[in-house]
């Protein structure tokens, strides 16, 4: 419950049901994470790294390189390949069409053995992008750790085709448990809450379609 804790006490959890959040695949949401804010807090974001470097110890081993998914996991990824020791990499979006047109951004020797950070994981599309591109880069990609995850089951599905196992720190439910316990949801946000997960494509009128998170 750490995670869910700091993330509620930062604010970094948003509740707007009567004005719903907009993601990039259209998808309406009455809730939103944005753990860009652990940024700003020295003390949540010290917590925060020390525990992915717990996960990244625990779940993948004998780690050798430190990737982050740009932009969100940018920071948090370099602090935690700091206390590791280790080299750091991050991934764009796409590559630049520019320069040397590099889609990961510093320097990866073949066949280093990869973590990624991840801030937030929806639907997974532009996470397992960026494994995608650190597997075409010549890395050896153990899996991800990420901040958050909404669990949703197509992500899950589609972490299992890519053969690449998720390591979360909180996940929708744990956060939800927390966030009752505290008294940060109410009755009615809870049910509205539990609702918009069983299907988040159809909620608020949006039609069902293939997201591009």
């Amino acid at each position: 419950m750490k995670t869910a804790d700091i993330l509620l006490q930062i604010k970094a959890i948003r509740l707007r049901p009567d004005e719903p959040f907009v993601w990039a695949s259209g998808w309406r949401s009455p809730i939103y994470c944005d753990n860009r804010i652990i940024l700003s807090h020295p003390e949540q974001r010290g917590s925060i790294r020390d525990l992915l470097v717990e996960t990244l110890r625990r779940d993948y081993g004998d780690v050798e390189v430190v990737a982050g998914v740009a932009t969100g996991a940018v920071a948090i990824g370099a602090l935690v390949a700091e206390k590791m020791g280790l080299p750091f990499v991050y991934v764009r979006p796409e590559a630049k069409e520019h320069g040397r047109k590099n889609q990961v951004e510093g320097e990866l020797e073949n066949g280093k053995r990869t973590v990624v950070i991840e801030d937030l994981v929806s639907t997974g599309n532009s996470s397992l992008r960026a494994v995608s591109a650190l597997r075409e880069a010549g890395a050896q990609v153990l899996g991800m750790a990420a901040i958050f995850t909404y669990g949703f089951p197509q992500a899950d599905r589609a972490f299992e085709v890519a053969d690449c196992s998720l390591s979360a720190l909180s996940d929708y439910e744990h956060l939800l448990r927390q966030a009752v316990s505290i008294g940060f949801v109410k009755e009615a946000d809870l049910r509205l809450l539990e609702s918009w997960r069983q299907a988040p494509a159809e909620w608020g009128g949006v039609p069902p379609h293939i997201p591009n998170e």
